[in-house]
């Protein structure tokens, strides 16, 4: 009996940086600094040039640690009006 195997969606530097609307550089960056968790696939790991893969999951979980969490803003009160205050028309 053979046992389905479960396939992960790869992706290469290039091919995030179009989804994300940067430049490669910026997505290996990411990867470098540690920030984004990827695989290097080249024969010789860790010599010479790196063949950077990186899991959907680790893409995703990228994301939401960049998600941006705007605060509502709560409407300015309008100043009461005191005796104090001189009125010129």
């Amino acid at each position: 009996m053979q046992s389905k195997k479960h396939q992960v969606r790869m992706f290469t530097p290039p091919e995030l940086a179009q989804l994300w609307g940067v430049k490669p550089e910026k997505v290996i960056a990411w990867i470098r600094s540690g920030e984004l968790r990827a695989l290097d696939f080249s024969t010789n790991a860790g010599v010479g040039r790196p063949r950077y893969r990186i899991c959907e999951n680790d893409a995703l979980a990228f994301e939401l640690l960049r998600e941006v969490h705007v605060p509502t803003r709560s409407r300015k009160r309008a100043r009461p009006r005191g005796e104090d205050v001189i009125e010129f028309f």
